[in-house]
């Protein structure tokens, strides 16, 4: 599985349908993409939101993004990420 950083930022509508039940159902939506989530953090500054995820590949990424962007309203940048170490390893 490859890393995938999701970094989403709220709509005025997607404010509207915060709660928890909607967290879970993003959980849910990740993992219907074949994708686990390894981490969710609500944040300040540029994005409102960062998660980290583990998905079998790019297709299944763009599917969840997208997914998620149709049933809460948030857009995200999603990026695959790598770890310090494991960059070293490639630029080396």
């Amino acid at each position: 599985m490859a890393k995938f950083l999701m970094l989403g930022k709220y709509s005025a509508e997607a404010v509207k349908g915060m709660s928890a039940e909607r967290t879970k159902k993003v959980s849910e939506t990740i993992a219907g993409s074949g994708g686990k989530v390894d981490a969710m953090y609500a944040t300040l500054g540029c994005h409102d939101l960062a998660l980290i995820v583990d998905f079998p590949g790019t297709g299944e990424a763009m599917k969840a993004s997208t997914a998620l962007t149709k049933l809460t309203g948030i857009g995200f940048n999603t990026s695959p990420a790598v770890t310090v170490a494991e960059f070293d390893k490639l630029i080396g």
